[in-house]
């Protein structure tokens, strides 16, 4: 477990018993855009299933800010769900959370992290986060539609599919 005292006492912790689940769903469910409608159920598993940051307020301990990773722990992370209560807004507690993920990965050994913004690019770039070219990274974006399942080769043509780690 990771835990990081701001010097005017915002504490950063990886303890995923410490997170305020409920909080958080609301957060991402009702304000978050990439995340509108998200149900509890998904929220806990997600965050199950990844590294959590939370960031409590001073004082209270209350939480005001939450992020996830998924990562491997080795090579590769992916930055996501990352939130600062309105109220809390312009504190810096979103930089001070990136950084911090990007320190802690580093302390892993993780050297690739991405993440997807609308709005924050100013907040990650402050951190040394860069945009990526289009050209070289995909995405499939399966929210909107079914899944439907590949059988033998006829997805690819029966060419071999390449990966690029």
């Amino acid at each position: 477990m990771f835990t990081l005292t701001r010097d005017d006492g915002y504490l950063l912790s990886t303890d995923p018993d410490r997170l305020d689940l409920a909080r958080v769903h609301q957060w991402l469910s009702a304000d978050a855009y990439w995340a509108m409608g998200r149900d509890r159920d998904t929220v806990e598993r997600a965050f199950a299933g990844s590294i959590p940051f939370g960031v409590y307020r001073p004082g209270d301990g209350r939480q005001v800010a939450v992020a996830r990773v998924v990562t491997d722990r080795a090579t590769f992370a992916w930055l996501c769900d990352v939130y600062v209560d309105r109220t809390e807004r312009g504190r810096g507690l979103g930089t001070w959370l990136a950084g911090a993920v990007r320190d802690h990965l580093a302390d892993l050994g993780v050297r690739r992290i991405v993440l997807a913004t609308n709005d924050a690019h100013g907040v990650y770039a402050k951190v040394g986060f860069t945009p990526v070219l289009p050209e070289r990274w995909m995405e499939y974006d399966g929210r909107d539609s079914q899944v439907t399942p590949v059988t033998g080769h006829e997805s690819n043509g029966g060419s071999p599919l390449t990966v690029e780690a």
